[in-house]
């Protein structure tokens, strides 16, 4: 009797699941579908991206459809497809470090391998294979080698990797056929087609450069940590009116502190791309990387910080109110330094003065600081003891005040390099027009009956005449008496 009931329950749960299968089945395919369309709206190039991999690859096909091309390549048209696979990168940069590195690691070690199969033929039969079994080892074993110096390992490893496989293949295959030029010649030819189509489709098509995502990068990371100041103040002496957004919002920073190894490959990356848009032939890249480390190394001291911020032992809450004020004026000067910062390089224009004034600022903070511990020196130990994550705390933002002084002097440095361009103070604009129209102009007042049809009031009229700077004015000017207020015209 029971196996018969757990027979009906099977039967029924089998039924039920065969009946609930195409929702289960639709709702999985929607959720797959959204996910997609989310992951391709993140980042519309990824889509761009794939569609010019199937344009290289339909191009460099047409070595097998064209039979002409076949007859010249014969099966060796395969080499081309592979290398758009392994060659084709997200980057124009990575295109042109894969590219460069398997045609000239292909050229130089094609050569090689023929060589080697010519000078092992001098050696006789028996002596052939021994010959080409030595340069295979030390070659091979140099170039294994060399891929651990941290420069080839950096922008030449690929290559290095290109040259064993194709000094191997040549100069064993060469052992077995005489038909070694033809079939190097076949091999490096259509790996150069097939680079060529990746270079020439990854520039002209929608390029991504790896140049200006590291640049939109640090200026977007220094924009981070100018958001966390922005929300220190609150965080630390307010936070029962921190919103959850508000607070995922300032932690934004954690990212930074991971960023190292992306900063490092989009500049090695960058160093292969030509000049495009305002990054000029010779950019200088590795100024990335200095002001990144130093971006990471205030990240860093912000951790530290936001430990004082989350824990509960904190200073008595009078402590709190009197270095509240320099705390806040600190730490909002530093963040709008960030932020002028961040400007900079995201409009590679200069901007030291506003930069400057905001760290002054917060230097003057610094100070009226030191006032107020001074003042509130505790008399005993215990007191002491209560104040010391306060004082802490106001510590490290010193040392973040020092760290962004540093980050404004490297940012300096790299736009004198990267050749930023000047941008002039509003008000000191004025002042510089205001003196150029003075300079070249005269004044010469007249009287109201010159001028009754414009204006029948009491209102004297002064007559401003512009010169050329090579023609110095000669109007005099005459007091009108009795004039309440005077009117300018300027012809």
């Amino acid at each position: 009797m029971e196996m018969d009931l757990n027979a009906q329950e099977k039967k029924t749960g089998f039924f039920q699941r065969l009946k609930e299968f195409p929702t289960k089945l639709k709702d999985g395919v929607t959720k797959r579908v959204k996910n997609v369309k989310k992951f391709g709206k993140d980042d519309p190039r990824r889509i761009i991206h794939s569609m010019k991999v199937g344009v290289a690859l339909t191009l460099v096909s047409l070595l097998y459809y064209v039979r002409p091309l076949y007859i010249s390549f014969g099966v060796t048209g395969m080499w081309a497809i592979l290398t758009v696979v392994v060659v084709f990168e997200f980057t124009v940069g990575g295109t042109l470090s894969k590219g460069l590195n398997r045609g000239f690691a292909t050229l130089i070690a094609g050569a090689l391998g023929v060589g080697a199969v010519h000078l092992a033929c001098f050696f006789g039969h028996q002596g052939e294979p021994i010959v080409l079994a030595f340069l295979v080892f030390s070659l091979g074993a140099a170039a294994t080698f060399s891929r651990f110096f941290p420069r080839i390992k950096q922008r030449y490893d690929y290559g290095a990797l290109i040259f064993i496989l194709t000094f191997s293949f040549v100069a064993i295959s060469g052992y077995r056929t005489d038909e070694i030029l033809i079939m190097a010649y076949q091999r490096l030819s259509t790996i150069l087609i097939g680079g060529t189509i990746c270079i020439l489709v990854s520039i002209f098509i929608c390029p991504v450069w790896a140049g200006e995502d590291l640049h939109k990068m640090i200026a977007n990371n220094i924009n981070k940590l100018a958001k966390y100041l922005e929300g220190f103040e609150g965080e630390y002496f307010q936070p029962e009116k921190i919103s959850k957004e508000t607070n995922s919002c300032v932690r934004e920073y954690k990212s930074i502190l991971t960023s190292k190894s992306t900063e490092d490959t989009l500049a090695n990356l960058a160093r292969w791309e030509p000049g495009h848009g305002r990054f000029r032939l010779r950019h200088p890249w590795k100024k990335y990387l200095k002001i990144a480390g130093l971006v990471r190394q205030c990240a860093f001291h912000f951790e530290i910080l936001n430990g004082y911020v989350l824990s509960n032992d904190k200073a008595p809450q009078e402590f709190d109110s009197k270095i509240q004020e320099p705390i806040t004026t600190m730490s909002r000067e530093v963040g709008e330094a960030l932020k002028a910062i961040a400007k900079s390089i995201k409009t590679m224009s200069k901007d030291s003065a506003c930069v400057n004034s905001h760290i002054d600022n917060s230097k003057k903070a610094i100070e009226n600081l030191r006032i107020v511990l001074k003042s509130s020196y505790p008399e005993t130990e215990k007191d002491l003891l209560e104040i010391i994550p306060g004082v802490t705390m106001a510590s490290i933002l010193i040392e973040v005040v020092n760290c962004v002084e540093k980050i404004s002097e490297a940012v300096e440095e790299f736009s004198g390099l990267a050749h930023f361009k000047e941008t002039l103070d509003p008000k000191l604009s004025a002042e510089i027009g205001q003196h150029q129209l003075l300079h070249r102009g005269s004044v010469k007042p007249v009287l109201d009956g010159d001028n009754e049809k414009e204006d029948n009031s009491s209102l004297s009229h002064v007559l401003i005449t512009v010169h050329d700077e090579e023609q110095p004015p000669t109007a005099t000017a005459k007091n009108v008496l009795g004039a309440e207020k005077a009117r300018v015209d300027v012809v």
